[in-house]
């Protein structure tokens, strides 16, 4: 395959990127995991890596080569031989994993087949993989409360505090700018997935962290990137002595799971999280029947502790 065939494809991959930036306002760690999603599904015609690179004036792409002796093939037939290849060298992967880098291959694919680039719709023939329903990982009242208690300085007690108190993404977070703070009624203005727009009322204790950090710049936490954020919030749960690394969603998910066992209706933690569909925020729904068991097994009459106790008596 000549280097022109090859940098058409390797072109409308990057096309399609740009389509997903900015008409889809796909964010940042999609963009991030689908230009090396499609790098990796190149790779058997000669593409090492798709560079991704955000700046202010938008995003921009770059083709890594390597070489290879790829044969030539027009691109329907290309994009049928590379789907193949795929198929074989993810079967390996996780579930999830798998899952996310075939959507990738196939939003392409069905992007090239509605422009007309590809005569057939390719991306039918890519599988969808059953992936087991994992339950989130949340912590309880204590832990999370033991985490804020242990944080004194103002950017990562800020940090957690919005996610916790808040319930927002880490990219929500990083990406919080002070004019979307509105101070009468302690609201934030959140961007996010796909670019949709929520409020979310914050806990007196998370504004006021919020509001004693200094403004250096337009965004909340300015010079604060994603990956040390991350390593701010797992920091956070080691000095307060959780028993497992804390990650950011895990603040997020404890953030959805109290509110519903505290009695939060469904429909309104749906808005809260910005979930598209009402299926995304079903999960929390089993975190929820199973501290009603726990309370049910506790405090029901026929319970086992209960009738143990009735037996000691007699």
């Amino acid at each position: 395959m000549s280097l022109t065939e090859r940098q058409k494809s390797a072109d409308l991959a990057c096309k399609y990127l740009k389509y997903l930036t900015q008409q889809r306002t796909a964010s940042e760690y999609t963009i991030k995991s689908y230009a090396n999603d499609l790098g990796q599904f190149l790779g058997p015609i000669g593409v090492q890596k798709i560079l991704y690179t955000s700046s202010t004036s938008g995003a921009s792409f770059q083709i890594i080569w390597k070489e290879t002796q790829a044969q030539t093939a027009d691109l329907t037939e290309q994009t049928l031989t590379l789907l193949r290849l795929v198929l074989d060298t993810w079967t390996g992967l996780a579930p999830a994993s798998r899952n996310r880098k075939l959507a990738a291959v196939r939003g392409w694919l069905k992007w090239l087949f509605r422009g007309r680039m590809i005569s057939e719709d390719v991306s039918l023939r890519v599988p969808s993989v059953k992936v087991p329903q994992k339950l989130p990982h949340f912590i309880s009242v204590d832990e999370a409360l033991a985490v804020i208690q242990s944080l004194d300085q103002p950017v990562p007690r800020a940090l957690v505090l919005l996610l916790y108190g808040g319930g927002l993404r880490i990219s929500e977070a990083s990406g919080l700018r002070w004019r979307d703070l509105i101070g009468e009624s302690r609201t934030l203005r959140v961007v996010g997935k796909g670019g949709r727009e929520r409020l979310v009322v914050l806990p007196q204790l998370a504004w006021s962290a919020v509001e004693a950090l200094e403004r250096k710049g337009d965004l909340v936490f300015d010079g604060l990137s994603t990956r040390q954020a991350y390593e701010l919030v797992r920091q956070a749960g080691a000095r307060a002595g959780l028993l497992k690394p804390l990650h950011p969603h895990a603040l997020r998910h404890s953030y959805a799971t109290h509110l519903l066992t505290s009695g939060a209706d469904l429909r309104v933690l749906q808005e809260l999280l910005g979930h598209r569909s009402l299926a995304a925020t079903q999960k929390y729904t089993h975190l929820s029947l199973d501290h009603l068991a726990r309370s049910l097994e506790k405090h029901h009459p026929l319970s086992a502790s209960k009738l143990k106790k009735t037996n000691d008596l007699e």
